[in-house]
Protein backbone atom coordinates (compact mmCIF):
# COMPACT_ATOMS: atom_id res chain seq x y z
CA UNK A 1 0.00 0.00 0.00
CA UNK A 2 1.56 3.25 -1.09
CA UNK A 3 -0.94 5.71 0.35
CA UNK A 4 -3.27 6.02 3.31
CA UNK A 5 -6.35 8.25 3.35
CA UNK A 6 -7.67 9.40 6.70
CA UNK A 7 -11.35 10.30 6.54
CA UNK A 8 -13.86 11.46 9.13
CA UNK A 9 -15.69 14.50 10.39
CA UNK A 10 -13.83 17.75 11.01
CA UNK A 11 -12.14 17.76 14.39
CA UNK A 12 -11.69 13.97 14.61
CA UNK A 13 -7.90 14.25 14.49
CA UNK A 14 -7.09 13.39 10.88
CA UNK A 15 -4.30 15.96 10.56
CA UNK A 16 -2.63 15.15 13.88
CA UNK A 17 -2.93 11.39 13.39
CA UNK A 18 -1.70 11.82 9.82
CA UNK A 19 1.47 13.55 11.00
CA UNK A 20 2.19 10.82 13.56
CA UNK A 21 1.48 8.05 11.06
CA UNK A 22 3.62 9.60 8.33
CA UNK A 23 6.50 10.01 10.78
CA UNK A 24 6.22 6.37 11.83
CA UNK A 25 6.15 5.18 8.21
CA UNK A 26 8.78 7.69 7.05
CA UNK A 27 6.28 8.92 4.45
CA UNK A 28 5.09 12.39 3.53
CA UNK A 29 1.86 13.73 4.98
CA UNK A 30 -0.45 15.91 2.92
CA UNK A 31 -3.37 17.82 4.34
CA UNK A 32 -5.87 18.07 1.50
CA UNK A 33 -7.38 21.37 2.66
CA UNK A 34 -3.91 22.96 2.94
CA UNK A 35 -3.08 21.69 -0.55
CA UNK A 36 -6.26 23.32 -1.89
CA UNK A 37 -5.49 26.60 -0.11
CA UNK A 38 -1.94 26.64 -1.46
CA UNK A 39 -2.96 25.71 -5.00
CA UNK A 40 -5.76 28.26 -5.28
CA UNK A 41 -4.16 30.88 -2.99
CA UNK A 42 -7.39 31.23 -1.00
CA UNK A 43 -8.57 30.06 2.40
CA UNK A 44 -11.21 27.32 2.32
CA UNK A 45 -13.75 29.64 3.97
CA UNK A 46 -13.09 32.24 1.25
CA UNK A 47 -13.66 29.69 -1.52
CA UNK A 48 -16.95 28.71 0.14
CA UNK A 49 -17.95 32.37 0.60
CA UNK A 50 -17.05 33.66 -2.87
CA UNK A 51 -17.43 30.62 -5.13
CA UNK A 52 -19.79 28.32 -3.22
CA UNK A 53 -19.54 24.74 -2.07
CA UNK A 54 -19.90 23.22 -5.54
CA UNK A 55 -16.80 25.05 -6.79
CA UNK A 56 -14.90 24.00 -3.66
CA UNK A 57 -15.90 20.33 -4.15
CA UNK A 58 -14.65 20.41 -7.75
CA UNK A 59 -11.31 21.82 -6.61
CA UNK A 60 -11.16 19.16 -3.88
CA UNK A 61 -11.81 16.41 -6.44
CA UNK A 62 -9.04 17.72 -8.71
CA UNK A 63 -6.59 17.65 -5.79
CA UNK A 64 -7.71 14.12 -4.83
CA UNK A 65 -6.94 12.92 -8.36
CA UNK A 66 -3.44 14.37 -8.06
CA UNK A 67 -2.87 12.85 -4.62
CA UNK A 68 -4.08 9.42 -5.71
CA UNK A 69 -1.07 9.22 -8.02
CA UNK A 70 1.53 9.98 -5.34
CA UNK A 71 3.38 7.24 -3.46
CA UNK A 72 4.31 6.87 0.19
CA UNK A 73 1.87 9.52 1.41
CA UNK A 74 -0.60 9.85 4.22
CA UNK A 75 -3.49 12.06 3.08
CA UNK A 76 -5.57 13.87 5.67
CA UNK A 77 -8.78 14.57 3.77
CA UNK A 78 -11.34 17.29 4.34
CA UNK A 79 -14.36 16.08 6.30
CA UNK A 80 -16.69 16.16 3.29
CA UNK A 81 -14.23 14.86 0.70
CA UNK A 82 -15.42 11.21 0.73
CA UNK A 83 -19.06 12.28 0.30
CA UNK A 84 -18.93 13.90 -3.12
CA UNK A 85 -18.62 12.51 -6.64
CA UNK A 86 -17.08 9.03 -6.40
CA UNK A 87 -14.26 10.25 -4.14
CA UNK A 88 -14.63 7.40 -1.63
CA UNK A 89 -14.24 4.90 -4.50
CA UNK A 90 -11.08 6.68 -5.69
CA UNK A 91 -9.64 6.55 -2.16
CA UNK A 92 -10.49 2.88 -1.64
CA UNK A 93 -9.11 1.91 -5.06
CA UNK A 94 -5.84 3.81 -4.68
CA UNK A 95 -4.93 3.31 -1.03
CA UNK A 96 -5.91 2.22 2.44
CA UNK A 97 -8.88 4.29 3.58
CA UNK A 98 -9.33 4.66 7.36
CA UNK A 99 -12.37 6.28 8.98
CA UNK A 100 -11.49 8.07 12.23
CA UNK A 101 -14.84 7.76 14.03
CA UNK A 102 -16.00 9.91 16.94
CA UNK A 103 -19.35 10.54 18.58
CA UNK A 104 -21.19 13.81 17.86
CA UNK A 105 -20.76 14.84 21.50
CA UNK A 106 -16.98 14.34 21.45
CA UNK A 107 -16.71 16.21 18.14
CA UNK A 108 -18.82 19.12 19.44
CA UNK A 109 -16.59 19.39 22.49
CA UNK A 110 -13.48 19.56 20.29
CA UNK A 111 -14.99 21.95 17.76
CA UNK A 112 -16.71 24.48 20.02
CA UNK A 113 -13.53 26.57 20.29
CA UNK A 114 -12.61 26.34 16.59
CA UNK A 115 -15.90 27.47 15.04
CA UNK A 116 -14.50 30.71 13.62
CA UNK A 117 -12.19 28.77 11.27
CA UNK A 118 -14.84 26.30 10.14
CA UNK A 119 -17.21 27.70 7.47
CA UNK A 120 -19.98 25.20 8.19
CA UNK A 121 -19.93 25.85 11.96
CA UNK A 122 -19.14 29.51 12.50
CA UNK A 123 -22.62 30.83 13.36
CA UNK A 124 -23.80 27.95 15.58
CA UNK A 125 -24.46 28.03 19.34
CA UNK A 126 -23.13 25.09 21.40
CA UNK A 127 -26.55 23.40 21.30
CA UNK A 128 -26.89 23.97 17.56
CA UNK A 129 -23.35 22.69 17.05
CA UNK A 130 -24.03 19.24 18.54
CA UNK A 131 -27.31 18.92 16.59
CA UNK A 132 -25.65 20.05 13.36
CA UNK A 133 -22.79 17.57 13.79
CA UNK A 134 -25.26 14.75 14.49
CA UNK A 135 -27.22 15.59 11.31
CA UNK A 136 -24.04 15.86 9.24
CA UNK A 137 -22.73 12.53 10.55
CA UNK A 138 -26.04 10.87 9.69
CA UNK A 139 -25.66 12.11 6.09
CA UNK A 140 -21.97 11.26 5.82
CA UNK A 141 -22.02 7.91 7.63
CA UNK A 142 -22.87 5.87 4.49
CA UNK A 143 -19.76 7.30 2.82
CA UNK A 144 -17.45 7.15 5.84
CA UNK A 145 -18.40 3.55 6.53
CA UNK A 146 -17.21 2.51 3.07
CA UNK A 147 -13.62 2.93 4.34
CA UNK A 148 -11.69 -0.33 4.61
CA UNK A 149 -11.06 0.26 8.32
CA UNK A 150 -12.66 2.18 11.18
CA UNK A 151 -10.81 3.47 14.24
CA UNK A 152 -12.80 4.86 17.17
CA UNK A 153 -11.10 7.97 18.47
CA UNK A 154 -13.28 9.38 21.27
CA UNK A 155 -10.74 8.50 23.96
CA UNK A 156 -7.59 7.46 22.13
CA UNK A 157 -4.48 9.51 21.59
CA UNK A 158 -3.18 10.39 18.11
CA UNK A 159 -0.20 8.11 18.80
CA UNK A 160 -2.51 5.16 19.57
CA UNK A 161 -4.54 5.76 16.42
CA UNK A 162 -1.37 5.99 14.29
CA UNK A 163 -0.08 2.75 15.86
CA UNK A 164 -3.37 0.96 15.04
CA UNK A 165 -3.11 2.08 11.42
CA UNK A 166 0.54 1.00 11.20
CA UNK A 167 -0.50 -2.39 12.55
CA UNK A 168 -3.17 -2.62 9.82
CA UNK A 169 -0.57 -1.83 7.17
CA UNK A 170 1.78 -4.47 8.52
CA UNK A 171 -0.84 -7.23 8.73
Amino acid sequence: MERVYLIGYMGCGKTTIGKKLAKGLDWDVIDMDSRIENRYRKKIEDIFATEGEESFRKKERFILEELSALENVVVSTGGGAPCFFDNIDVMNASGLCVYIRMTPEALAERLKHAKANRPLLKDKTEEELADFIRQQLDKRKPFYEQAQFVIDNDNGTPEEAARKIMDLLNS
